[in-house]
């Protein structure tokens, strides 16, 4: 029976060219070894499933490898390169610091580190998942690591380079391996289908590029499965399915649907996606990483940061032409938002789908009109009907009643008199149908023919006109009546109460025929009164029938708050009383704290 081996392991790169996404590190690696210039201690970092582990085994191959090739890579022919193959090799040691983390096991690898190779050039120690090492581990380690024998080579492993300390980074040539692009995963995909007399779609790959996330081990281990969920035949729709993914077609009807600003149809799709087990929050994410696609696709220069296959991305460059980016940009802030308050939500698909509403009502919104607001309003889901004829009538009148009402001194600058009157009665002469509105006129101060100080005369006579047809009468009144009246101003307050008990704890007391006095305890009741007199004095005036009224406020001088003494001040007051008090705190050499 044959033993099955998995893609991850039987496709592993055992050369420096079939390590897929990362040719700056690895010719940095194979320049070292051409020119003989190795360090004595390297720390590979990275996320999972990127290559380190195998570059670092690549690596140790090759530097001890006895007739390297052409193109400086290991020959695989030699006795060092088939004991490595067979995992037989003694020159190349793999520590796991995850279950060997402690300083027992560090000291146990620095007595191996003094032995020589037996066969080849170096030996190397290749510790995966470094930082698993305990604090004490890694200071037990510094010396061996700085200044190790001439033949060992340390390579350091993790996925947290940050939780290293800086004393183990300083020793280290660190380098940083990267994600792998969605399209070099495609590629060796690809490659390994090919290999594997597997027929797999384009769009299906990427999908499986996408999940992976960067990692090719990941997208081996979902090639894996999806050969065993398709028995071969790999195939878009098959992906979607076993993965659970939401399908592109959701997003482009979503996206239909609001461009139409079809509420109904679109929280019917989103009904739809719910019911086939999809979270909220993982619907308007996706959502938002859709909308953001289409913006990066409406610019033949950024289309290419979209790595999908070719009938895809053209129906995304499609739909993108179809969205102006200030919706694109709206929609993108909208749902991103719902994401981030998505957690802190109680009603949470509501959110989602009042969100919805939001996106379908972009376009009718302030897309084009600037608005007061940042947040679009919610608009009515139907359309309104459409006016009648006698509700149409009945505006146009209102609205030319609204126009006669409006005075004409909004629209004009202030003339002289004479040219006032003639104004009037040029104006007799127009019929109101033909009047329309006058436009402003830029005129200078000397063309008025009017100073300044002229103008705030007129407004004062004005004003005094105003009040003078505005007043209440000159009706004398008793304190009785005044009393009644403050009564009266109180109980009539519902919402302010602490201005309520206010005016009820203290009485006004008259002082002359119109002016009245309250004397108040505290700052706050005086703060009451002052910030209400207006409105006190108006309700009075015409209560009491009097535009004389007048108030004044002052606080007893017998309640006024003294500060609370310190207890420097207390200890001067009981001195001034008991001298011995002093002599005592000086002899002593006594301080208050």
């Amino acid at each position: 029976m044959d033993n099955y081996i998995v893609s991850a392991r039987k496709y592993r790169p055992s050369t420096f060219r079939s390590v897929v996404g990362q040719e700056a590190l690895t010719t940095t690696l194979k320049n070292a070894i051409i020119s003989n210039k190795l360090a004595h201690a390297y720390l590979f970092s990275g996320p999972r499933g990127v290559g380190k582990t195998t570059c670092a085994r690549i690596f140790a191959k090759t530097i001890n490898c006895f007739h390297p090739t052409a193109d400086h890579e290991a020959c695989n022919a030699c006795e060092s390169c088939v004991a490595f193959n067979e995992q037989r090799s003694y020159n190349i040691h793999e520590l796991d610091a995850a279950s060997n983390n402690g300083v027992d096991d560090i000291r146990a690898l620095i007595e191996q580190v003094r032995i020589p190779p037996q066969i080849g050039k170096y030996k190397v120690y290749i510790i995966d998942e470094v930082h698993m090492l305990s604090t004490a581990a890694f200071n037990s380690f510094l010396k061996t690591l700085e200044e190790p024998p001439a033949h060992a080579i340390f390579i350091l492993a993790t996925t947290e380079k940050h939780k290293i300390i800086p004393t183990i980074l300083s020793r280290c040539q660190v380098y940083d391996f990267n994600r792998i692009n969605v399209s070099d995963i495609v590629h060796h995909l690809e490659y390994v289908a090919e290999q594997e007399n597997i027929k797999a779609e384009v769009e299906a790959l990427n999908v499986i590029a996408q999940k992976a996330d960067g990692g090719m081990r990941d997208a081996l281990s979902i090639f894996d499965q999806m050969v065993s969920y398709t028995g071969g035949n790999i195939t878009y729709n098959s992906v979607i399915d076993a993965l659970n993914v939401l399908d592109y077609e959701y997003y482009f009807k979503l996206t239909d649907t609001i461009l139409a600003g079809n509420v109904v149809d679109c929280l019917l799709i989103l009904n739809d996606i719910y019911n086939r087990g999809f979270e909220g929050q993982y619907i308007i994410g996706g959502l938002a990483s859709h909308f953001r696609d289409l913006l990066v696709c409406k610019d033949p220069r950024s289309a290419q940061l979209f790595q999908v296959g070719s009938s895809i991305k053209d129906r995304y460059i499609e739909t993108a032409k179809r969205c102006s980016n200030d919706f694109l940009y709206q929609a993108i802030d909208m749902a991103n938002t719902c994401d981030l308050n998505y957690r802190a939500s109680k009603n949470k698909r509501l959110l989602v789908e009042l969100t919805m509403i939001r996106l379908c009502q972009l376009n009718e919104n302030s897309i084009s009109t600037a608005t007061d607001s940042d947040e679009p309003t919610l608009k009515p889901i139907q359309k309104p009907k459409q006016a009648t004829p006698t509700t149409t009538a009945s505006q146009s009148k209102e609205k030319k009643a609204t126009y006669a009402s409006t005075p004409a001194v909004e629209n004009e600058v202030h003339e002289p008199a004479s040219e006032e009157k003639k104004s009037k009665g040029a104006s007799k002469n127009i019929p109101p149908k033909t009047a329309t509105p006058l436009k402003k006129r830029t005129v200078s101060i000397n063309e008025m023919g009017i100073s300044i100080s002229e103008l705030k005369n007129e407004k004062k006579k004005e004003a005094a006109s105003e009040s003078k047809n505005k007043k209440n009468g000159f009706k004398p009144f008793t304190e009785e009546n005044l009393i009644n009246a403050w009564k009266a101003y109180a109980d009539a307050l519902t919402e302010e109460k602490l201005l309520k008990n206010t005016m009820s704890l203290y009485l006004p007391k008259l002082i002359d025929e119109t002016l009245f006095e309250v004397e108040v305890n505290t700052d706050i009741n005086k703060q009451y009164l002052e910030d209400n007199s207006t409105s006190i004095l108006s309700y009075l005036r015409e209560k009491l029938q009097n535009d004389n009224v007048a108030m004044t406020i002052k606080i007893a001088e017998g309640n006024a708050i003294k500060r609370p003494l310190t207890s420097r001040e207390i200890f001067d007051e009981m001195a001034k009383q008991n001298p011995s008090l002093q002599k005592l705190s000086d002899e002593f050499g006594l301080e208050l704290s």
